[in-house]
C-alpha cells in the first residue's frame, strides 16, 4: 500500500519516518487560503484536507494521503509564517504579550483508499505552549538564525527557540505539525 505525505516539511518526514519508514513525499499544489466564517480548528482541518486531497486526485490505486497544517492562535488571531523579518518580530512580541501562552492546532486529514474503498478522516489536535519572558535582543538573535520565516508563529519549538518554551500542554508533535498519536490510531490497520 502506497503511503504519500502531502507535505515537504522536514519535520512532518522526520515524524512520519516514526510510524512508517517507507513513504513517498509529494508537495501539494492546493493554495493555503483561510476560509471565511470558519474557527481556527476548522481552518487547520480544511487547509490539511485540500493538500490532502490535492495529492490523492493526482494518484491512483490503493494509496494513504496524508495532509496536515498547523496554525498557532493566540486570543482568537491566527498566526501563519511571517511575511519578513519585521512580522516575525512582531508574531514573536505578541506571542510572549500578556501570559505568554498560545495554543498549536494541527489538522490531519487523511484519505484511504484499499480494494475500492473510500475512507477520509480529518480531525485537528490541539496543544498549549507557555512561553517564558524573551528579550529583545533575544528575539533578534533567534531571527538571525533564518529559522523563523518557515514556521507558524515564526517560531520552531525544535531550534534554538526551544529554549524559551517553559512547557507544554499537549502533545510535542502536534506542535512540530504531525500529531502521529492520532495519526498511528488511523492508519494501523493497514500498515500493521
Amino acid at each position: 500500500m502506497r503511503i504519500i505525505l502531502a507535505s515537504g516539511s522536514p519535520r512532518r518526514k522526520e515524524l512520519l519516518k516514526l510510524v512508517v519508514p517507507q513513504y513517498e513525499v509529494m508537495i501539494s499544489g492546493a493554495e493555503e487560503i483561510l476560509k471565511e466564517g470558519l474557527n481556527p480548528q476548522e481552518q487547520a482541518m480544511n487547509l490539511s484536507y485540500l493538500k490532502a486531497k490535492d495529492i490523492y486526485e493526482k494518484n491512483s490505486g490503493d494509496r494513504i494521503v496524508i495532509g496536515s497544517d498547523t496554525m498557532v492562535v493566540k486570543n482568537k488571531k491566527i498566526y501563519g509564517k511571517p511575511k519578513n523579518r519585521k512580522h516575525a518580530n512582531e508574531m514573536i512580541k505578541e506571542l510572549v504579550k500578556g501570559d505568554r501562552t498560545h495554543s498549536v492546532i494541527t489538522g490531519l486529514s487523511v484519505i484511504i483508499q484499499k480494494n475500492g474503498q473510500y475512507q477520509e478522516v480529518n480531525i485537528f489536535d490541539e496543544a498549549k505552549v507557555y512561553l517564558k519572558h524573551i528579550t529583545d535582543e533575544e528575539i533578534q538573535k533567534w531571527l538571525d538564525t533564518g529559522k523563523a520565516m518557515d514556521k507558524a508563529g515564526a517560531y520552531g519549538i525544535q531550534n534554538e527557540f526551544g529554549v524559551f518554551v517553559e512547557k507544554i500542554d499537549g502533545n510535542y508533535t502536534t506542535v512540530l505539525g504531525l500529531p502521529i498519536h492520532k495519526l498511528y490510531d488511523i492508519i494501523k490497520d493497514y500498515i500493521n
